[in-house]
């Protein structure tokens, strides 16, 4: 499989605080990639830092092998990077399609538009015009995929996918991701339930500490492994353990 994103031995620091530590990743094309760790694990930075809102304090990343580590955020959308961020950060005075419509600033040519993110999630489309502040939480989640959609990413990046949602709601969007993948766009994303990460993903990581302490292929890997890395039991603090198939090699 080609590697269409790297990322290469990254720190990422909130001030005196080590939040990512040596991070390296492949994301191939068509791939759905899990990262998986508890509250402070270092997603949420990760994701940032790849976006481009958060710059690393060392190492380097790779969009189809060119190095992107000094683009700013604007720069890294119209290379390809799409982040639906955590607590959506919608713009709660417009309405939804006022909303979806700001991810076009930086559009890039693709299969995505506006009928096309109807097609997606059916109901927006009889609420276009409804104000964003009076949708539920997963409905506002729905629209921030659709914005970040919008800008026809080679990548598209969730942070916190379920985070405050029903189990319901969340297994109804999950469910669209394979559709996401099919137009040509592979997805990263982070989330805390682990069952959840393992049924969508085909590869995933562990976080602990902003350190990868567990990395496989998601079929493979065992759900009660999975929560030992969570919450730094099995390998120890700092540790780490690869599951490759020889696929993989």
């Amino acid at each position: 499989m080609t590697t269409l994103l790297s990322v290469q031995e990254i720190n990422v620091h909130h001030g005196q605080l080590h939040a990512v530590r040596d991070f390296s990743l492949d994301v191939n094309d068509g791939e759905k990639t899990a990262v998986i760790g508890a509250n402070g694990a270092g997603k949420s930075t990760l994701m940032r830092a790849i976006a481009g809102t958060h710059r690393p304090t060392s190492g380097r990343i790779f969009l189809r092998g060119e190095d992107i580590t000094d683009l700013h955020a604007g720069r890294r959308v119209e290379a390809g990077i799409a982040l639906v961020p955590e607590g959506r950060r919608l713009f709660r005075s417009l309405s939804l399609e006022e909303n979806l419509l700001t991810g076009t600033y930086r559009k890039r040519r693709g299969t995505w538009s506006l009928e096309a993110i109807f097609e997606l999630f059916p109901w927006m489309k009889e609420r276009r015009a409804k104000p964003v502040a009076r949708l539920s939480g997963g409905e506002q989640q729905a629209v921030a995929i659709g914005r970040a959609l919008l800008s026809n990413p080679d990548v598209l990046l969730i942070d916190e996918l379920s985070l405050g949602l029903a189990p319901s709601i969340v297994a109804r969007i999950y469910g669209m991701i394979p559709r996401v993948v099919e137009t040509g766009c592979s997805v990263l994303f982070v989330e805390q339930n682990v069952a959840q990460a393992l049924s969508v993903a085909d590869r995933a990581l562990c976080l602990l500490e902003g350190r990868t302490v567990l990395t496989g292929v998601a079929s493979e890997l065992e759900r009660s492994e999975v929560e030992d890395a969570y919450f730094g039991v099995a390998h120890g603090r700092g540790g780490r353990k690869e599951r490759n198939s020889d696929a993989d090699s």
